[in-house]
């Protein structure tokens, strides 16, 4: 049925969550199961607050995340979308997750609602520096600023030019996936409605059920995302 729902759409758009990366190896941080996340409070950690007051903390934070990225690869579901784009299967990617993976497997039309670990930047002048400048142990600018990953923080507001492009792809949509998402994140949860008000198709693929299931046109649930992609394409 999916195979022939992207046969069917001229314009379609994917979205992923921390699904997505999971099958790459890459924990989920939001799991209260996960060691990093079980012994630090993110909030805490990963925010504004921790980066002006805090700031050993948040960088010994972050120097564990970055390094743990660069232990793990795009999967074979990162793969196939870059395939599928590059192919005019997919017009674009919406993403939750900040790894890059989607952009490092080939992936051109990808919106980043959280950023990127794949980039520091300094915090006063703002220049950018690799992700591997934080491996090195190197955090400050140039300029003498501290040099902070490229996402997200709690505290900030999503990146508006990421966020606009997103909500434009979503009302775009004839056909919209969901992939790895628990869909409870706002605003990145409302994407699919958006899509789904607009008049497309929805199908979520996801381990577990979420809230959003009974909007779906399609749910898989209890499947690798790399499989079922896997399945989509030799039915292409």
């Amino acid at each position: 049925m999916l195979a022939q729902f992207l046969k069917d759409s001229r314009y379609t758009v994917i979205l992923t969550g921390a699904g997505m990366s999971t099958e790459s190896g890459l924990p989920d941080f939001r799991s209260s199961r996960n060691g990093m996340w079980n012994k630090k409070d993110p909030s805490k950690v990963a925010s504004v607050e921790a980066l002006n007051k805090n700031v050993e903390e948040f960088i010994e934070f972050y120097y564990k995340r970055i390094s743990s990225l660069k232990e793990c690869q795009p999967n074979e579901g990162h793969l196939i979308l870059a395939e599928w784009e590059k192919a005019g299967i997919i017009q674009s990617i919406i993403t939750q997750n900040v790894d890059g993976f989607h952009e490092q497997a080939g992936s051109r039309n990808v919106a980043e609602l959280h950023g990127t670990l794949r980039f520091v930047h300094c915090q006063i002048c703002k220049k950018r520096y690799p992700c591997e400048t934080y491996i090195r142990k190197n955090y400050a600018c140039e300029c003498g600023g501290v040099l902070r990953p490229s996402v997200v923080l709690f505290g900030e507001m999503l990146p508006e030019d990421a966020f606009m492009r997103a909500a434009e792809e979503s009302e775009k949509a004839e056909l919209f996936i969901v992939l790895g998402s628990s869909l409870t994140v706002t605003p990145a949860n409302q994407f699919p409605l958006i899509a789904k008000q607009n008049g497309a198709k929805l199908v979520i693929v996801n381990m577990e059920p979420t809230e959003f299931d009974v909007y779906a046109d399609l749910v898989i649930h209890n499947r690798k995302i790399g499989e079922v992609l896997r399945e989509v394409s030799l039915a292409l």
